[in-house]
């Protein structure tokens, strides 16, 4: 594949097309350190739509206009005050809209081999802008690139604006308006009075904030794809640990002790979902995710081949929005994460079987309750901080996105995506992200981020790659 194939064809600004009622959005604790995060870039491999390209342009644009009358603040550019606080002004500036054409590449071409061709990250704008630049950049941008038999929607949004639930609120609603629906399903919640916002001003240094890492590092990229049946299998062997020393449990877990659960057709025996379901502590279950996160977290420990006394970081962003008392809008427009890391000595980690690494993962998630989040908040302002996004140690895994964000519930009228890509955006050696298979039915996509030293360790890691379709 050549190395630029991508052609700019147009660029325009397209604004809201009803004037915002609203007039600033202050940024909140949850907002502001992701100033020195990258602009999200996500988007959606879509078939040839039933007309042509020019015709499908003039419909996005006028889609994404009504679509921006309902997120203001989208459309809005930051302001810093002179007291330090950083805000959206919904001023209806507009966002990017980009045409462009790389009709050199096939659906099949861009899919078919095991790393993700770099062209994917021709097909977004503000490559490597970080969000504090949205101070005098638009905060979001589309592009939209005809391929030779289909078309790729890219979205780039500023990371201090929205958070991965945001973010596919804001797609979904695109999507749903471009289908021709009169009424949007889910209308943001653009209030402010919660937790998370706060007087404390974070201070940035002359000429703002630089990135965290370096961004230059050679790197692989590959999406591995896990069925629903293979995470149950990783499920079992997580909770294994677990509920083999209750008594109650003890018979089955004797009779299940092998892989004979796993029936003909791949489907999961009543047996083994009725162990899981059955267990009396639902709080004590450790997550299908869990499982999976712990897997990978074992595998890439192991082929770093780092020292067994090495403090190994798995690092994973959570929603706040159900965790809070009382809850947020679960359509709460910004950010509402906060960063859980679990640490492990490696030779540990490597020593103990699954359901050790899971059950580490399981408890810090469950912890993280309605006063760890407000501990969270208090915490950061006592010391205001940009979020430090990188492995610095060699020895990190930082999970984003997940498997639950409606992805692929973005039907612009004529099916569901082929597939869900990413740009060049926050990525490093260790940086993860979690899609829903395209096939739905808990089935997980991780987009997998590695050394090439360390990504050729993991493909030869039989016990990651028996789970892997």
């Amino acid at each position: 594949m050549p190395s630029s194939s991508t052609c700019v064809v147009s660029k325009c600004t397209i604004y809201p097309d009803q004037k915002s009622r609203i007039k600033t959005l202050r940024l909140s604790v949850s907002d502001l350190p992701m100033l020195s995060c990258q602009y999200i870039q996500k988007g959606v491999l879509l078939s040839n739509p039933p007309y042509s390209f020019t015709q499908l342009i003039s419909l996005l644009k006028q889609s994404l206009s009504t679509t921006l009358s309902h997120f203001p603040a989208m459309a809005g550019r930051l302001f810093t005050n002179s007291e330090g606080h950083v805000s959206i002004i919904c001023n209806d500036a507009g966002i990017d809209f980009i045409e462009a054409k790389a009709t050199f590449f096939n659906t099949h071409n861009l899919l078919s081999p095991l790393d993700v061709p770099d062209c994917f990250k021709e097909f977004f704008t503000y490559d490597r802008t970080l969000s504090y630049a949205g101070h005098n950049k638009p905060l979001a941008a589309v592009q939209v690139t005809e391929l030779a038999d289909g078309v790729f929607i890219g979205c780039t949004v500023n990371h201090a604006v929205t958070d991965g639930t945001s973010f596919w609120h804001f797609f979904n609603t695109f999507a749903e308006i471009c289908k021709g629906e009169k009424k949007i399903s889910k209308s943001p919640d653009l209030s402010r009075d919660t937790v998370f916002d706060s007087p404390a001003v974070l201070k940035f240094p002359a000429g703002g904030p630089k990135v965290t890492f370096s961004g230059n590092e050679p790197l692989r990229e590959r999406i591995f794809s896990f069925s629903r049946e293979a995470i149950l299998k990783m499920k079992f062997r997580a909770n294994n640990g677990i509920l083999k020393n209750k008594p109650a449990n003890s018979e089955i877990m004797g009779k299940q002790s092998n892989d004979s659960w796993i029936t003909v057709n791949g489907e999961i025996t009543s047996a083994l979902e009725s162990l899981l379901k059955n267990n009396s502590n639902r709080m004590a279950e450790i997550s299908s995710f869990q499982s999976l996160c712990a897997q990978l977290w074992r595998s890439v420990t192991r082929v770093r081949k780092l020292a067994p006394s090495k403090t190994t970081t798995f690092r994973m962003a959570v929603n706040c929005r159900h965790r809070l008392e009382p809850r947020l809008d679960p359509h709460y427009f910004g950010n509402a994460i906060q960063s859980i890391p679990t640490f492990a000595p490696a030779g540990e980690l490597l020593s103990r079987d699954l359901s050790w690494g899971a059950d580490m993962l399981h408890k810090n998630v469950i912890a993280h309750d309605d006063a760890t989040v407000r501990r969270g908040v208090a915490d950061w302002e006592r010391n205001p901080r940009l979020f430090p996004l990188g492995n610095f140690d060699g020895a990190s895994i930082t999970m984003g996105s997940s498997p639950r964000f409606p992805m692929y519930n973005n039907d612009f009228g004529w099916g569901r995506p082929l597939a869900v890509r990413s740009g060049r955006a926050n990525k490093f050696d260790g940086k993860i992200s979690a899609f829903p298979g395209r096939e739905g039915n808990g089935s997980v996509d991780l987009e997998v981020v590695l050394a090439p030293e360390t990504m050729l360790g993991l493909e030869n890691d039989l016990e990651f790659m028996q789970y892997v379709s």
